[in-house]
């Protein structure tokens, strides 16, 4: 029999597709078993027009074996087959797809959908086997045929005796080489979990001779090999069943069986849409935060199937960022895929689906803190760092969608609140959302800086992780509700005590100057405190950088050393500015031990490092001698 050449176009194809397309050669087996699936699925059309033609089910299976010793996988269908023509055509031109052809000659109904539309899958077979055989017998026709080939050398066909329509595809597995394990293979173990990884969907039985162990017959402690064949694949995916027969436990098993976590997840959601974009989904929210979420290694995405075909493990297109931490998958039918069915094309379809499902799981967290807030609350202290950030990053053009799933600890009602709770409780005459950055709770609560701000009887929301006070900046305002930090120079508040400070800062100006130069450039200024009532001293910043901002830009790896402008504040009222006015009159050396006294402990008060300890215990001494 003579040996036929593929077209140099097609041999070129054929090399890239082996050594570049895949990048996991475990996809052959998942392209082979599609195009089985479609075979027996063009059994099933044609029976729909053709009345001679009966449908039994029952009668159509894939089947998977291995023969070790030899080095044969074959994997045999009993669908429609093929003709010599169509081997040629199908199988001969590389990138013809007859898929595609039948297609586009019939019009699919009952929601089947052919996979194989681009005619390049069954050539990853080249990826684990050095030699393929295809022995194929058309639906309606006496004749059998067998393709041969050993990759871009070309191909054989001739034909050969087979009783049943149907095909036969006989891999010659290739050699174990330093870098690649083929035995893999023709393992029964490993066979088995790429059928459940990436065809457990196939709407038709994946079958296999499974091997077991049993206690032999009339033995108490001999046991036996056997096998028995066992259908691999679960066939009907849960995604395609109808919400009202499926319960809460239904959906925690699927969690589990696809390892999306250990946890239970807290919430599902069973998308179906069928419009202008048609697709199916289950996701959801995790109860608890992964272990490598905040790390480099943690991959975000949902799993991405094509009529039941895994397509790719996490699609990180289908979630924005700020919903990284939701698990599960997409199933559709209209996505663009390029040749290798491996690699999505970034298209319309795919950004359609994915702003779909942003908005569903924006209603599903919506809808969590409505009625259920409780748990909404758990979830926030899992995943709102993350909300967080999806505020802030992007330059903010997320906000406007996160803003209300956002919460804060109230210093009120001593529980988090969210920004539409707290705007509802404001007095009218209250300008601004007020908010306080500090480590904890317990220690933003006993900041000098909230004193007149709390006097008032106004709410302060506290800000304990790192993104918020960045986050709230590029939020800038909620309901035309400016924030303000109880630490900035004007809190617009202190109208009595603003004529005041003015008044003292002007009878006592050269004491300031004085302790500002002292200072140096430690601190913008030096100025009387409007917001202090019991505690002598507070440092509050002037301009977009506050305290808090410093604290964390110069903790990160690459910190450039940023100051924020500091202001030193003095409580007149307080005992300590009488010691302050008669040192500058009689003692100045004792006003220059005050000045830095009273500057290192609003260091301390804000949890900030002070410059030279030593100086600062001997300076304390100096105090008590």
């Amino acid at each position: 029999m003579e040996k036929k050449q593929f077209k140099a176009e097609s041999k070129r194809l054929l090399h890239m597709m082996i050594n570049s397309i895949y990048s996991q050669r475990e996809i052959f087996l998942r392209e082979l078993i599609s195009n089985a699936s479609d075979a027996i699925d063009k059994i099933y059309y044609k029976a729909l027009t053709d009345e001679s033609l009966r449908f039994d089910k029952d009668q159509y299976y894939i089947k998977v074996a291995a023969d070790k010793e030899n080095r044969i996988l074959k994997i045999s269908d009993t669908g429609i087959g093929m003709t010599k023509e169509e081997l040629e055509n199908n199988l001969g031109v590389i990138a013809k797809s007859g898929s595609l052809a039948f297609k586009n000659e019939n019009e699919l109904k009952d929601g089947h959908e052919i996979i194989g539309q681009f005619g390049v899958g069954f050539y990853s077979a080249f990826m684990a086997a050095d030699h393929v055989t295809v022995i194929s017998k058309a639906l309606g026709h006496n004749e059998a045929y067998k393709w041969e080939s050993e990759g871009a050398d070309g191909y054989m066909i001739e034909p050969c005796e087979k009783d049943a329509t149907g095909t036969e595809i006989m891999l010659k597995i290739k050699e174990n080489t330093e870098d690649e394990n083929y035995d893999e293979f023709l393992e029964e173990y490993r066979l088995k979990a790429i059928i459940k990884k990436h065809s457990d969907f196939i709407r038709y039985p994946i079958k296999m001779d499974v091997t077991g162990r049993r206690l032999k017959e009339g033995s108490e402690n001999e046991y036996e090999n056997y096998t028995e064949e066992q259908v691999i694949n679960s066939m009907v995916p849960i995604w395609r069943k109808n919400k009202k027969e499926l319960t809460v436990e239904d959906y925690e098993k699927f969690y589990a069986e696809k390892h999306y976590g250990f946890d239970k997840p807290i919430k599902h959601l069973h998308i179906n849409v069928d419009g202008t974009i048609r697709y199916n989904a289950i996701l959801y929210i995790p109860e608890n935060i992964p272990f490598d979420y905040y790390t480099k290694e943690y991959e975000k995405g949902l799993e991405l199937y094509s009529n039941g075909v895994l397509i790719m493990d996490k699609c990180g297109d289908l979630l924005p960022d700020h919903f990284s931490f939701v698990k599960g998958m997409v199933d559709s039918e209209d996505l663009s895929l390029n040749i290798s069915r491996e690699m999505l094309q970034h298209d319309r379809q795919l950004k359609l689906i994915a702003k779909n499902i942003s908005k569903k799981i924006k209603s599903e967290l919506q809808s969590l803190l409505k009625n259920d807030r409780d748990q909404y609350a758990e979830f926030f202290n899992t995943f709102g760092r993350q909300l967080k950030y999806g505020v802030y990053s992007d330059f903010g053009a997320h906000k406007e969608e996160l803003q209300d799933l956002l919460m804060f600890y109230s210093s009120k009602e001593k529980k988090m609140v969210t920004l539409d709770e707290y705007i509802s409780r404001m007095p009218k005459d209250q300008k601004y959302i007020y908010y306080a950055s500090g480590e904890s709770h317990e220690r933003i609560e006993r900041l000098p800086q909230t004193e007149l701000v709390a006097e008032k009887g106004y709410e302060i929301l506290y800000f304990t992780d790192d993104i918020d006070e960045f986050a709230i900046r590029m939020l800038m305002t909620y309901k035309e509700k400016e924030f303000k930090s109880v630490s900035s120079g004007d809190l617009g508040i202190e109208t009595d005590e603003k004529e005041k400070a003015e008044s003292t800062e002007n009878e006592h100006k050269e004491l300031f100057d004085y302790m500002k130069n002292v200072l140096s450039d430690k601190v913008k200024d030096v100025k009387v405190s409007k917001r202090l009532k019991t505690h002598p001293v507070c440092l509050s910043s002037d301009g977009d950088l506050t305290i808090e901002m410093e604290k964390i830009l110069n903790a990160m790896p690459d910190s450039q050393n940023v100051k924020a402008d500091k202001v030193l504040e003095i409580n007149t009222n307080h005992g300590v500015f009488k010691s302050l006015t008669n040192a500058f009159e009689k003692d100045k050396e004792k006003l220059d031990l005050y000045t830095n006294l009273l500057y290192n402990q609003a260091l301390l008060i804000e949890g900030l490092p002070i410059e030279d300890p030593v100086e600062f215990t001997n300076d304390m001494c100096k105090v008590m001698i």
